[in-house]
């Protein structure tokens, strides 16, 4: 039998996951999902655990709204081509079983710069800070990941007004996880 852990970075993302379903809050940034991810895997038996991601997201492209399963993260903010002339993989983009297509750039970096967002547009679809993170940890683990995000802003200086919009998305990212785990 499949069981779940709902992992997302604020309290206010998570706050209509339904009763009995697990929470991890990991706190905002690639380094806090990852190791709050890989902390509550390794408290538990992972056997049959499918980990959802869910949270906010800044879109990169006009136009794009409501639910999103991205079938690829990218570490946006690492310089992965320094990285590899060193001789190292620096694994800056990992594949997501089941998702709709998407491209989600993950990174330290809250987007509010129309420059930084006409950057990140010409490889993402969509833009958070946690989500990179989250897929790290399962797929060190082992442990399948879905990430399901839904747009509370533009990734521009409108996603400032994000502490009054995440309600609205907490709402949906609840009714999302009430059906996919019914």
């Amino acid at each position: 039998m499949t069981t779940y852990l709902v992992v997302g970075a604020v309290v206010g993302e998570l706050r209509y996951v339904p009763e009995g379903i697990p929470v991890v809050v990991t706190g905002v940034g690639k380094t806090a999902a990852a190791v709050a991810t890989a902390r509550a895997l390794g408290e538990r038996d992972t056997s049959d655990l499918v980990v959802l991601n869910v949270g906010t997201t800044g879109a990169l492209r006009d136009g794009m709204a409501g639910v999103y399963s991205p079938s690829r993260v990218i570490n946006h903010d690492i310089n992965a081509d320094a990285v590899r002339a060193l001789g190292i993989d620096p694994r800056e983009v990992l594949e997501v079983e089941g998702g709709d297509g998407t491209v989600l750039a993950s990174g330290d970096v809250f987007v509010t710069d129309p420059v930084i967002r006409a950057r990140l547009a010409e490889r993402a679809d969509l833009v958070d800070m946690e989500a990179y993170g989250v897929v790290y940890a399962c797929r060190e683990y082992g442990v399948p990941v879905r990430v399901v995000k839904h747009v509370s802003d533009s990734a521009d200086e409108g996603a400032l007004e994000w502490p009054a919009l995440v309600d609205t998305s907490a709402k949906v990212l609840g009714e999302w996880v009430t059906a996919y785990v019914s």
